[in-house]
């Protein structure tokens, strides 16, 4: 692919994004909403009936040089399968006979709009359900590989970010050599996690299952009229790659030890319901937690040229920053070598 542009959404402006919609069909009646999205840029679109409180769609315009068609499409792909089982997915709409669109000069998709909230993942009846929905997708996530959609491994996620972030040199002088030093020793940890767990199942992925990412409606809420329960669905598959299951539950616990163990217990209570897990693979929880630390750092370095960034993340880069993140290693690398939590 082409190398993306310093600042990729400089002609994205609304009349463009009315335009988008119009060559598939989809009238907007020119109110628009941002949504909360930095990697892509996600609109509300409220569609033109001619009445008030007209229903509203989601337009996502893809970063330009980020994905090939192949690689977006095998997501549109994953999430209609999910879908078309019953799955609560938010999927891309169908129009003119496809899901990726192109009109000037940008990619997008159109997904119906779907409201919610974050869910209480303090609730051990909401875990379970949610790990249940999970157990479903992985289900389905195992029946065939992705074939163009990239994989989770070491090197992607830790090796190339490290080496980024030093090579361009984002690493205040006076920090290198701690930054240097405790990145390594947290990889190393990393490969040894890897080691413990062994040959574990790689499987089709949300890949950035966090809380913000599943939306929660109340049973019996608003939903009549959809034909929806309530309960957890599951939106943005952007990041949706080949991996160990445990990526898709990790991101739901929080806490200490103690607490975290009993997490494990509620998530995997729905999750076994419909989809065997591999015990094995809590040897990860931490590794892949440390894995998300380095890429995020080195995400943001990359993006600093989109003015989106430099305004949402305006701590980014300063001697603070990078304190704390080789503070944050430092706390991996012993959590590294404690042993995996309990499981059920």
């Amino acid at each position: 692919m082409e190398p993306p542009a310093r600042t990729p959404y400089a002609t994205l402006t609304p009349d463009l994004v009315l335009d988008s919609l119009d060559s598939v069909g989809v009238r907007g009646d020119g109110r628009m909403l941002a949504l909360n999205s930095y990697e892509n840029r996600v609109y509300q679109i409220y569609v033109e009936q001619g009445e008030p409180g007209a229903p509203a769609a989601v337009a996502k315009f893809y970063r330009p040089g980020r994905w090939t068609d192949a690689q977006i499409l095998e997501e549109h792909a994953f999430s209609q399968e999910l879908a078309e089982r019953e799955i609560p997915v938010v999927a891309p709409l169908v129009l003119d006979g496809r899901t990726l669109n192109a009109f000037g000069g940008f990619r997008f998709a159109v997904y119906p709009r779907r409201g919610g909230r974050v869910p209480e993942l303090g609730d051990p009846r909401t875990l379970e359900w949610i790990g249940r929905f999970i157990g479903r997708i992985h289900a389905v996530g195992a029946l065939r590989a992705f074939e163009h959609r990239p994989a989770l491994d070491i090197a992607g996620f830790g090796e190339e970010p490290r080496d980024y972030l030093l090579r361009e040199r984002w690493i205040p002088p006076e920090l290198v050599a701690a930054y240097t030093s405790v990145v390594n020793l947290a990889l190393d940890g990393v490969r040894r996690a890897f080691e413990r767990a062994g040959d574990v199942a790689r499987i089709r992925l949300h890949g950035d299952c966090h809380a913000g990412n599943v939306l929660w409606t109340e049973p019996g809420r608003g939903e009549e009229a959809s034909g929806r329960s309530g309960g957890p669905h599951f939106v943005d598959f952007d990041d949706c790659r080949t991996g160990p299951a445990v990526q898709d539950l990790w991101m739901l616990l929080s806490g200490d030890r103690a607490e975290m163990t009993g997490q494990v217990a509620d998530v995997l209570a729905g999750y076994e319901d419909f989809h065997a897990f591999d015990p094995r693979e809590l040897h990860l929880v931490e590794a892949l937690r440390t894995l998300r630390l380095v890429h995020y750092a080195a995400w943001l370095a990359r993006r600093w040229d989109d003015p989106a960034f430099p305004a949402a993340f305006p701590w980014f880069g300063t001697q603070r920053y990078w304190q704390d993140r080789i503070l944050e290693l430092r706390e991996q690398v012993a959590a590294l070598d404690e042993p995996p939590l309990a499981c059920p």
